[in-house]
This record gives structure tokens, C-alpha cells and sequence, in this order.
């Protein structure tokens, strides 16, 4: 397991030559978008498939509610309509963003949050994410993809790793394990889970290099990567410390893949440049997955008012004529 400084240092003095492409071409690999995290958000998906044309996406985006445990056991009903999307075809792909504390967005504290992540290392909290598993696999949904604890390295979060970094990988860690523990075969097949760590782009309140868990506990390094700040190129996105290029050469350095769950316009508003460099960008380097939030102001089919964007975005995705997007489903 790398130490923060050495996983710092990989970033800060890797290899340097990533490229920024500026081609053209549609972009391979998984895609989807986050358009809904219960049934609507299932059927949209048909929509979004019909709306880009010939390009079939794979890939499912929900959320877990971080409000209280129950729900990060995986209460919600609208699980099972996942799991059926999910089941229905074998190349499909079901990405699960999960919290890992409660109350995760009700800006508690610092102590608060720094009492929680050492309660976490300790195993306090190791029953709730069995119970996860568990309920993953009854639905039939065991290969799923985890983004556990994303955007830690900002303050938006109750779990946030600035707090207390080593109490963070250490909680990971165990999270991990326990997950992991539920084997065998439970009513919809054998674990095979894939664990994937995801930053915000930039260095945001702490470098995230600092809390990464180390290789054994983690599948995919994973980035989330809006249009911002105001005023921000995209080759700017790419070069800033902590961004979009030191993301592929940590991963590389790693050997780990990358992947995108959340991405898309944002404080630049209708920005084609982006859309075309973002990508342009997963041509190039050939992630996981990728998925937009495809809801107003990030996205480019249920929004209308980023008609160049979605130009560019079915232009490259899909085999559309590239005009301008209408609202979806």
C-alpha cells in the first residue's frame, strides 16, 4: 500500500505525456447516464437509447439515500427494478453509489465527522454494508460496481475523508472486507462486487491522493468531473493538479482502469468545447465506464438548454444528425 506522500508523488511526477486529443470519433467502451435513481430512471434509460440512435447504453447509475442506515442496506425498493434492468441482458453494467455514514448530507461537523470515520475503522459499522452485500446478491445484482464514499476529497459529504485521512482508508478498508465476506451463493449468484475509489477533479478541500486505501482494497479509480470552475478550459480541467490527466497516470501507476460516474456541464453553461473534449478524452484513454447526469444544467438530453452541447454529445455518441435536444423521458 502506497503511503499519501508516495501516492502524491506518483501523481505530482509521472509520467507526463498524457494527450489531449482533439480529434473526432465516437468514443468506445461502456456508457450510460444518470437519468433517475428509481423506476423512472430505469425506463428513461429506453429513451436515452432511442433518442442517440445505433449507441445502446449499458450502463445503470444509481444512488443509495445516505439519510440513515437502513437505506444504505439497501432498503429502497427501486433496487429491484435495477437488478431486473441489470439482469436482463448480460453486457449490461450496474454502477451503485453508496454512502458510507449516515446523514451524509446534512453538513454535520468536522469533530462529528472525524468520531464517525474512527468508529467506522474500528467495525462499528461493518453489519450495515454485509447487509448491503447481502441484499445486492438476493436481487441478483452481485457484480455490481461500488462507488463507495465518492467526492471524499471535498467538504459536500458526511463522508469526507478531510477530517481524519487515515481513519478514512482505514474505515474503506473494512467496508471492503466485510462486503467482500458475504460469499458463497445467495439466491442471485457469487460475489463478485468490484470496489471503485472516485474523487471530484482538482486537489477540492484535500489532495485525494492522501485518502486513497491502497491497491488491495480498491477495482477502479474513478473521477467525477464536471464543467468548472467558470472560466476553466478543458485543457485546463486536464493539466491542474489533481485533475483529469494525474487521474489516468495514478490509475496507471496502479494498474488499476478508470472510469467516470459523474460528469457533464456545469458552470460554463452550453460549453460544445467541453462536451468535445470530454469525449475525445474517453476515445483516448478508454474507461470502464462512463456516465453523464443527464438532468439540467449537466446534461444533454433531458436538458434543453445546452442545445450545442447535446449536438456535439449525440453527434459523437450516437449516430443522430446532431440537431439540438428536446427534454426526455
Amino acid at each position: 500500500m502506497l503511503g499519501p506522500f508516495l501516492a502524491a508523488l506518483v501523481v505530482l511526477v509521472g509520467p507526463a505525456c498524457v494527450p489531449v486529443g482533439r480529434g473526432v470519433g465516437a468514443p468506445g467502451g461502456a456508457f450510460g447516464a444518470y437519468v433517475g435513481f428509481d423506476g423512472d430512471g430505469v425506463r428513461r434509460i429506453a429513451g436515452l437509447d432511442g433518442w442517440l440512435g445505433a449507441a445502446t447504453p449499458r450502463v445503470g447509475h444509481a444512488y443509495l439515500p445516505g439519510d440513515r442506515w437502513s437505506n444504505i442496506e439497501g432498503a429502497p425498493g427501486y433496487l429491484e427494478y435495477w437488478a431486473q434492468w441489470r439482469r436482463q441482458r448480460a453486457d449490461r453494467m450496474f454502477v451503485l453509489n453508496v454512502p458510507m455514514l449516515e446523514r451524509t448530507e446534512e453538513h454535520v461537523s468536522d469533530a462529528v465527522v472525524r468520531e464517525e470515520l474512527r468508529r467506522g475503522a474500528r467495525g462499528d459499522y461493518d453489519g450495515h454494508f454485509r447487509a448491503l452485500a447481502r441484499r445486492l446478491v438476493a436481487l441478483g445484482v452481485p457484480d455490481a460496481v461500488l462507488v463507495v464514499g465518492w467526492e471524499m476529497n471535498g467538504i459536500t459529504y458526511t463522508h469526507r475523508c478531510g477530517p481524519d485521512p487515515a481513519a478514512w482508508r482505514r474505515y474503506w478498508a473494512r467496508i471492503v472486507d466485510a462486503m467482500r465476506s458475504v460469499g458463497g451463493s445467495v439466491g442471485g449468484g457469487r460475489q463478485r462486487f468490484r470496489f471503485e475509489f472516485t474523487p471530484s477533479r482538482g486537489r477540492d478541500a484535500v489532495p485525494w491522493t492522501a485518502c486513497y486505501p491502497g491497491d488491495r482494497y480498491v477495482d477502479v479509480v474513478g473521477m467525477d468531473a464536471y464543467d468548472q470552475p467558470h472560466g476553466m478550459s478543458f485543457e485546463e480541467q486536464v493539466a491542474e493538479p489533481y485533475g483529469l490527466a494525474a487521474h489516468v497516470r495514478f490509475a496507471r501507476a496502479h494498474g488499476k482502469p478508470v472510469s467516470y460516474p459523474e460528469w457533464g456541464l456545469y458552470r460554463n453553461g452550453d460549453d460544445p468545447d467541453y462536451m468535445r473534449g470530454m469525449l475525445t478524452w474517453f476515445a483516448e484513454h478508454r474507461p470502464l465506464y462512463q456516465t453523464i447526469s443527464d438532468y439540467c444544467p449537466h446534461g444533454v438530453w433531458r436538458c434543453a438548454d445546452n442545445p450545442r452541447s447535446s449536438a456535439v454529445y449525440r453527434s459523437l455518441m450516437g449516430s443522430g444528425t446532431g440537431g439540438a435536444a428536446g427534454p426526455g423521458g
